[in-house]
């Protein structure tokens, strides 16, 4: 069978208190071209997720992630529900507006790259 993708629009009434960490650099976080290659307990430990994601929506920027769309998923793997679901709480906080997110969290990267030209008519920014 096909895959599904949900598209759900944000709201910061339906979302938990933000709130704000302090948190330093972590050793070795340096995506490459496929992304972080580290083992999954690696993005178990404490804090690892939430300062890759805020580095990548540091580098984006307030004024382009403001009302935006993104594309979230992974490969569903042990852990990828829980990332997913910190990268989407991430994404409120920094005013995104609305996610497409694969059923179970699960997007092949060649389904991510399609929904980021295709959906919106290209409209979201990018895809984590």
């Amino acid at each position: 069978g096909g895959g599904s993708v949900a598209a759900a629009a944000m709201s910061a009434a339906a979302a938990p208190a933000m709130e704000t960490v302090a948190t330093e650099p972590i050793e070795g976080q340096k995506p490459g071209t496929s992304g972080v290659r580290k083992r999954t307990r690696v993005f178990m430990e404490p804090s690892y997720v939430e300062n890759l994601v805020q580095a990548y929506f540091n580098t984006v920027g307030a004024d382009a992630l403001a009302g935006a769309s993104i594309v979230v998923g992974g490969d569903g793997r042990f852990f990828c529900a829980e990332a997913v679901q910190t990268i989407l709480k991430m994404a409120l906080a920094n005013g995104v507006a609305r996610a497409y997110v694969g059923l179970d969290g699960v997007i092949a990267t060649p389904a991510a790259s399609c929904l980021i030209r295709e959906k919106e008519g290209g409209a979201p920014i990018g895809g984590i």
